[in-house]
């Protein structure tokens, strides 16, 4: 059986397409805290990246996008984690990934910790350790790297967009690091 790329099958919407789209459905997203682990896989530090929103300034995000029709989960972590952090950043994706938590983005802020104002979004939220060298890519300006008791401070949470502190709290959570 061959297999069809996403490329072969119409994945990307036009702009007035998607636009429709996002106001009938909700979409699929990834959310990535990518960190730095140590011998052991405890997290040592996790990446922000610093963007200008839609909104315009400069705020913290984390990686994320949209996974395409007829991708793998593992295939748009993989996508998005070079897009962000470029080809060097050797990401470990486990081959069967398991999302840390499920955040429902709404336009509506106030009704979860996430917000979009462009659509409804449903995004799978994992953590993902990376090794190797990682750069800016495309519209992220910077990288900066955290350690846990860091990365909870309330300005730098603040700086987050989107709900992405919730993410970073829960994340940290999970894997016994908040503190």
């Amino acid at each position: 059986m061959s297999e069809v790329g996403t490329d072969d099958i119409g994945s990307w919407f036009s702009p007035e397409e998607l636009a429709v789209i996002r106001r009938r459905m909700p979409i699929l997203y990834v959310d990535v805290v990518p960190v730095r682990v140590d011998a052991d896989g405890v997290i040592t530090t996790l990446g922000t990246l610093l963007r200008t929103p839609r909104e315009g300034g400069i705020q913290r995000a984390l990686v994320s996008g949209r996974v395409m029709y007829h991708e793998r989960i593992r295939d748009a972590l993989a996508r998005h984690l070079d897009k962000d952090l470029g080809p060097m950043a050797l990401p470990r994706i486990p081959v069967s990934p398991v999302p840390f938590t499920v955040a429902e983005y709404f336009p509506t802020p106030g009704i979860t910790a996430y917000h979009d104002p462009r659509q409804h979004a449903v995004s799978l939220a994992f953590i993902v350790p990376v090794d190797g060298d990682c750069q800016p890519q495309q519209d992220a300006l910077d990288i900066d790297w955290f350690t846990p008791e860091q990365i909870i401070d309330p300005q730098i949470l603040g700086e987050m967009v989107d709900g992405h502190s919730a993410l970073i709290r829960t994340a940290l959570a999970v894997t016994g690091r908040l503190t």
